[in-house]
């Protein structure tokens, strides 16, 4: 009977506890059996180790193995595990020297050949190790990439199993990667010198994109809000480098890393057929959601009416605190959700309520039906709401010259920079952004003008705004005074703010 140890990594959320695989072998009828908690995916790794191990030369064990995967209690997915439990049962069954396995950890899925394939989680991983510092990490070579962005670390890459027996049978050289921070990406998406007219909606888009507010587009179908959604990430200020490895560690956990995204805001915009846990996360072993996966970026959310009502109220925590947590009767969970939420609706469900165009054919019930499907809640979280008129054919049909063109160009342009230098006073004053001040610091940091502070109280007692509505709006006069370089919020910036706040959603 032999026993040999291999420390590996699990996933859980954004961690990466550590998990020791041992590997027994032992009398008995041939067997192979892997314990420790693991899912459909881990017990699956018997036939994947066993056919990788024959065809590879090695010989398979035809005794008793038993693989525990330590603590017992973690949950385990995917084929992580595959490439530490081949090693146990190498070193298990004396093909492999045991002494060298301690001072490294391995994670990868093996194909029947026993190529190691690329695995998700691999930043987290390697963070996890750094944190550490006592081991290295044997990394599968398609996680490249990411072990190239963490520094003082150098784990080493492997292509196939054999490359790996050969390091720890005669100290064959594995590959280290060196660091290498990839260059920062522009948004894919086109900016706003291609918009005809919407002028007030460019204001609002320019605001929140300074302080990172969330936004509610309410128009006919057709006027432009999803063109224009898709937009706000070209005014956007870039990320800074810990922002950008936030972002980066979140594709990683969701598998969905990639080099030449690194730097860039995310964007989604998931169906409205979409359920409460795809958007928020969670599951039976927790994934993030598609509030974690806009992380640092965009959530868009067209057609909001159409989501189902529980699906939207789960939003409000997360909007509120940036953070999610997932209880399961085991352990708790917390995915980042720091997300801007833009969101588009028409204003009854035939989308020409109150048109100039078109006549609304819906009756008041089902206009009311309709609105309520948003609850006053969710909506009192949101800070600037605008209406997006159709824009005249004439308008779009008109030819753009080239001086227009330069000119709109000009304004975009000029338009980005009001929003980085904001951006900039606010990560210089208070370390983030205006959206994320919490009630305390508005007190100190969102100073009102004498008139400024009475016209707030007006018109928080004529619009019996919420402690919530009066807080946000003084987030977003925060943003309109940072955007023209004002200290203190004067009255022209209180009223704009102000007026971004109307019910336009309310029959």
């Amino acid at each position: 009977m032999a026993l040999a140890v291999v420390h590996s990594r699990a996933l859980v959320a954004l961690d990466a506890p550590a998990v020791r695989v041992e590997t027994h072998v032992g009398n008995g009828l041939p067997a192979f059996q892997v314990v420790g908690l693991p899912a459909a995916a881990v017990r699956e790794s018997r036939d994947r180790v066993r056919a990788a191990l024959v065809h590879t030369g090695f010989e398979f064990p035809n005794r008793r193995l038993t693989v525990n995967l330590s603590p017992a209690d973690l949950p385990k997915d995917s084929g992580r595990f595959d490439l530490p439990i081949a090693l146990g049962v190498l070193a298990a069954s004396g093909q492999l020297p045991p002494a060298r396995l301690p001072g490294l950890e391995f994670v990868g899925e093996l194909s029947l050949t026993g190529e190691i394939l690329p695995i998700r989680g691999a930043l987290a991983m390697l963070s996890a190790v750094r944190s550490s510092g006592a081991t290295r990490l044997v990394l599968p070579a398609g996680c490249a990439a990411e072990a190239r962005l963490i520094d003082g670390q150098r784990p080493y890459l492997a292509k196939h199993l054999t490359e790996v027996v050969a390091y720890l049978r005669e100290g064959a050289a594995l590959e280290s990667p060196g660091q290498q921070t990839p260059e920062t990406v522009q948004s894919p998406h086109p900016g706003l010198s291609d918009v005809r007219g919407h002028l007030g909606a460019k204001r609002a888009l320019e605001i929140a994109a300074a302080g990172g507010h969330s936004l509610l587009m309410v128009g006919p179908p057709g006027a432009g809000k999803s063109m224009l959604a898709q937009r706000i990430t070209s005014l956007m200020p870039a990320l800074s480098p810990s922002e950008a490895m936030e972002c980066a560690l979140v594709r990683s956990i969701a598998g969905r890393f990639g080099a030449e995204c690194w730097g860039e805001r995310p964007f989604r915009s998931p169906h409205h057929s979409a359920s409460a846990v795809a958007l928020v996360g969670g599951g039976s072993v927790p994934r993030p959601g598609e509030i974690t996966l806009a992380h640092r970026g965009v959530l868009f959310l067209d057609e909001l009416p159409e989501f189902d009502a529980h699906v939207l109220e789960a939003l409000r925590e997360p909007l509120e605190c940036g953070e999610l947590t997932v209880a399961r009767a085991a352990y708790r969970v917390r995915f980042p959700a720091r997300f801007q939420l833009v969101a588009a609706m028409n204003p009854c469900p035939c989308g020409f309520a109150g048109s100039r165009i078109r006549a609304c054919c819906c009756t008041g019930a089902q206009i009311q039906r309709y609105r309520r499907a948003v609850s006053g809640p969710l909506l009192d979280r949101i800070d600037l709401r605008i209406a997006v008129e159709m824009v005249p054919i004439a308008e779009l049909a008109r030819d753009a010259d080239a001086p227009s063109q330069e000119r709109a160009a000009r304004e975009h342009a000029a338009a980005c920079a009001r929003v980085q230098t904001a951006a900039a006073r606010q990560r210089a004053r208070q370390g983030k952004s205006n959206a994320e001040l919490g009630p305390g610091e508005l007190q100190t940091l969102c100073r009102l003008a004498p008139v400024a502070a009475a016209l707030a109280a007006n018109a928080a007692d004529r619009l019996h705004w919420s402690a919530r509505a009066y807080h946000r709006v003084l987030r977003v006069g925060r943003t309109v005074a940072d955007l023209v370089g004002a200290d203190i919020i004067d009255q022209t910036h209180l009223a704009e703010a102000i007026q971004f706040r109307r019910e336009i959603v309310t029959a």
